[in-house]
């Protein structure tokens, strides 16, 4: 493990503050150190020594059926250590990965655990409407934090054994080529030779930018013999090389805002400040294949007597060449990464999985969505690029900077294990092996199922809203269409009952606000649609009504039926009402399957004399390990700030962080370092809020 390893240290000490050193685990052979606050129990021993074994002997594929509230991440998390292999856990959204990367940071505090998303909060795809003759140029807003957070990821996984990586599909988009990443860092060790020059033209290489006054991630200054430089992939932590006479004399870690050196080192590496950097002389040659392919591709427009799409095609690919071969980037640079790998027409991108060591593991979580999801993406990409090909917008090649295809992926795939309540026929024809994890440890059951006649459903849920408000309990509802989610809650509203609607137009930070209020009891009932399925972790709803189940279709099938009925399991009391005038097929298996897991937790609860106990989660849920660094210490703060950041929009959001930045410069220039620092603190609070994922850099002293 080179140079400054990135743990997590106190400072970001996730949910678990000064751990218990008991509490550690550690196996023969692996780098990986669990935080077990409770050892394995019901299922997950079996589970764990199942799937361990699976991994030894080969299985490439095996699919772990764990129930809700089954400890599934607990699981893997117990997996990953036994092993001691780097692994990837995927998710099918922002939402849950934000969930996983709060856990494993629990279980892991001193191993990198790392978040890999998209770091876009706003993207308008490059596009053409033929039938308008409308060009719609890309505009996008990067979140910096989460692009410090991917190149963190990236940095890591060169760097070091220990890693988990929480991804969404986003880990199957191109980014740039491992070992041209890896060729372009600058490895730095004291007493080196290196001369002053040599240092600025290798930074600038690594599109690294020269800035004296605002000194931010991705930039260095120079300062005689002094060079500062901000590595992109940390937050709160900069490093100072200080030469004389072409050598380096030494090497300190300080912080960025107060200047306070934190440690002297001996070694420190760089890494390039985007993923699609690229050596020189690649450029220079990409630079020719592309005229080649705009020599041809000009010839087939012009024969086809397509004139304007020739001179767009030829103006704005020549103003891209002249930027290359000027600065060595140009806007829409993703569009020329097949010339700028070298790959050959049609071969897959360079993706996030080709970062992964080949003897990585990978956890497809909920990966009865993951699997679609994974092949849906390619085909609407390619409609959109062929059309800017086709009218001279883009160079054929265009078409080879996309996601990965489906059958791409699985060529890329490591050892997998898929992780779903109800896995699909893909994860059932190919996996070596099922291990069901249906007992819970803390020995809760599914829920009773009940059905019964659609007639007077809303009358009847109504009853039983009342029964379980009185319970102080909470009630989820799903219904089949948008109008019928809108009626039933005016309904419920006028008949005194406090209930909210989530629809697909709330975003995701909104979204993990109305569930947290719902489990604080600002609210009792929360009617939806098909927001209510995978992985939504609220352990005091004990009532899900689901209305017209008898309806076949997507939202009524066997698997959303059993997820949906889920939602109730972690609930002494739960209980799933489907409202039906018939039995469908769909209806059948669920309930059947809904009966055969309750039976065999019955089964277990009395064999090994456990009383059921709910679930105690403090209500700082979903988001929370990736919202507030000090959350344990500071709730007082946190709520205050959640309260803050809940009544802006977020165009007002944008200019509060803008103010808050200004702000902590301004006291920083002043040299008043300690109101900076605590105005740094609140910026960080309100960013963690309103985005969803904290980041901090972690340091560790180096071994000797």
């Amino acid at each position: 493990m080179n140079d400054v390893s990135l743990a997590h240290n106190a400072e970001v000490a996730t949910a678990v503050d000064s751990p218990d050193e008991s509490r550690f685990v550690c196996f023969p052979d692996s780098p990986f150190q669990l935080y077990q606050p409770y050892p394995p129990a019901g299922d997950q021993p079996a589970a764990i020594e199942a799937l361990v074994e699976g991994v030894r002997d080969g299985l490439s594929f095996q699919t772990l059926l764990g129930v809700t509230g089954s400890g599934k991440t607990f699981t893997m998390a117990n997996v990953i250590a036994r092993l001691g292999r780097p692994a990837i856990v995927f998710a099918p959204n922002k939402t849950l990965a934000a969930q996983l990367y709060s856990e494993f940071r629990e279980f892991f505090p001193r191993n990198a655990v790392e978040y890999f998303v998209s770091y876009y909060d706003y993207y308008q795809p490059e596009a053409y409407v033929p039938q308008r003759d409308l060009f719609i140029e890309k505009d996008s807003s990067i979140n910096e934090h989460i692009e410090q957070m991917r190149l963190s990821a990236t940095k890591s996984l060169l760097e070091r054994r220990d890693v988990v990586i929480v991804a969404t599909v986003s880990a199957i988009y191109g980014i740039g080529n491992p070992s041209d990443y890896h060729q372009m860092v600058m490895t730095l060790r004291v007493h080196d030779k290196m001369g002053q020059r040599d240092v600025i033209a290798q930074l600038i290489r690594m599109q690294y930018q020269r800035n004296e006054t605002d000194f931010s991630r991705g930039t260095f200054r120079v300062r005689g013999d002094t060079i500062d430089v901000f590595p992109a992939e940390h937050s709160e932590l900069a490093i100072r090389i200080e030469l004389f006479d072409d050598e380096v004399e030494s090497l300190q870690l300080f912080d960025p805002l107060t200047g306070r050196i934190r440690q002297k080192i001996p070694r420190f590496t760089v890494y390039p400040s985007s993923h699609y950097v690229t050596p020189r002389e690649r450029v220079l040659a990409a630079i020719e294949t592309i005229k080649e392919e705009l020599r041809q591709r000009l010839d087939e427009l012009v024969k086809a007597g397509k004139l304007v799409e020739a001179q767009r095609l030829e103006q704005r690919t020549r103003f891209d060449l002249e930027m290359l071969q000027e600065v060595g980037h140009c806007k829409g640079i993703e569009n020329y990464t097949r010339h700028l790998s070298g790959a050959r027409p049609g071969d897959p991108p360079p993706t996030l999985v080709d970062y992964l060591p080949p003897d990585s593991l990978m956890f497809l979580d909920e990966s009865h969505v993951l699997i679609g999801q994974l092949g849906g993406m390619y085909n609407g990409d390619r409609a959109r690029k062929t059309t800017l090909v086709e009218y001279g917008f883009r160079l054929p090649s265009a078409l080879d900077n996309r996601p990965l295809k489906f059958e791409e992926f699985e060529t890329k795939m490591r050892q997998v294990v898929f992780v779903s309540a109800t896995p699909a026929d893909y994860e059932q024809r190919t996996s070596g092996q099922v291990v069901e994890q249906v007992v819970r440890p803390t020995g809760l059951i599914d829920p009773e199922v009940e059905v019964r006649p659609a007639t007077h459903q809303v009358d009847d849920v109504l009853g039983e809203i009342r029964l379980r408000v009185q319970a102080g309990q909470r009630v989820l509802i799903t219904t089949l269409t948008k109008r019928m989610a809108e009626q039933l809650t005016d309904y419920l509203a006028d008949n005194g009952v406090k209930v909210r609607y989530l629809h697909s137009d709330v975003d995701t930070v909104e979204r993990v606000e109305i569930i947290r209020d719902l489990r604080l009891g600002a609210f009792d009932v929360l009617v939806g649609i098909n927001l209510l399925r995978e992985g939504l972790d609220i352990p005091e709803v004990s009532l899900v009504a689901i209305l017209d189940a008898d309806k076949e279709g997507f939202l009524r099938s066997e698997r959303s039926l059993i997820q949906t009925i889920g939602r109730a399991a972690r609930n002494l009391d739960g209980k799933a009402i489907l409202y039906a005038d018939q039995i469908t097929d769909s209806m059948k298996r669920a309930i059947d399957e809904t009966q055969r897991r309750r039976a065999k937790q019955l089964a277990h609860n009395e064999a090994h004399g456990i009383t059921p106990r709910g679930v105690v989660k403090q209500v700082k849920e979903l988001i929370d390990g990736v919202y507030s660094e000090k959350s344990g210490k500071d709730d007082l703060k946190a709520a205050q700030a959640a309260a803050e950041v809940e009544t802006l929009s977020e165009k007002d959001l944008g200019k509060r962080i803008k103010q808050l930045e200004k702000q902590m410069l301004e006291h920083a220039r002043n040299l008043e370092f300690e109101k900076a620092a605590r105005v740094r603190d609140q910026l960080a609070l309100l960013k963690e809020q309103a985005f969803g994922a904290a980041g901090g850099d972690h340091i560790v002293p180096l071994r000797s």
